[in-house]
């Protein structure tokens, strides 16, 4: 498989970062086969995905016939099956590991043998979901920040399985997808939670010694760090 044959984009979970995932592959000209537990759920994800456009509308950052055919892209469906169609899937549903083993080994039935399964998870190991399939070799992470739409940065994780032919296949669809790719390995936090986490931690210490308000703290993270 290369990027060149990539069609049709599964998305699992219809929430806040899966609706997110899958406006944006609509937004590349991928066709989107967006799913959920129940086809309501599915529905109301694409009818936020839909309501956030007609904002951008309204603001005279989009035409309405790009709205609409960027809709047009996004099929709803319940359940895994129609995954059977997709070239690959990325899983965004809750970051809980049983909950995501289930639904991987779900996912790996339901797509065609050379599909890429991928994950949005921030926290939980690759290698390990990646064994749960009968496909580690094109198992990864595609760990989109949120809002997805909003957000360039896209973490790519290789688990010890990912093929470098999946590595690469999802780096440029990545690109394609409009994002900045880092590569991290399959260590606890990534690259971004791995900085973060200490970050926040020294916000807290800060605070708690009354170095300054919580409004000082709060206005220096946000213009002091990201002054260049």
């Amino acid at each position: 498989m290369s990027i060149s044959t990539v069609r049709r984009f599964g998305v699992v979970g219809a929430g806040q970062m899966g609706r997110g995932i899958a406006q944006v592959a609509a937004a590349a000209g991928f066709e989107v086969i967006l799913t959920d537990v129940s086809l309501a759920f599915a529905e109301g994800g694409k009818n936020k995905i839909a309501q956030a456009l007609a904002k951008q509308v309204d603001k005279g950052k989009m035409k309405p016939e790009d709205r609409t055919a960027l809709l047009d892209r996004i099929e709803t469906r319940e359940g895994l099956a129609e995954l059977s169609r997709a070239d690959i899937a990325v899983e965004a549903i809750t970051e809980n590991l049983d909950v995501k083993l289930r639904t991987f080994r779900e996912a790996d039935a339901a797509l065609p043998k050379d599909a890429i399964l991928a994950s949005n998870t921030s926290s939980i190991s690759i290698t390990r979901l990646a064994a749960s399939t009968s496909r580690p070799e094109r198992v990864i992470g595609m760990h989109f920040m949120n809002p997805v739409p909003v957000m360039k940065l896209v973490e790519v994780v290789r688990g010890i399985q990912t093929s470098d032919a999946t590595f690469d296949l999802v780096r440029d669809l990545s690109l394609k997808l409009g994002k900045t790719v880092i590569a991290s390995k399959d260590r606890p936090g990534f690259i971004v939670n791995r900085m973060l986490i200490p970050f926040l931690n020294e916000a807290c210490f800060a605070l708690e010694e009354g170095l300054g308000s919580p409004e000082d703290l709060d206005a220096g993270a946000r213009l002091g760090l990201n002054h260049p």
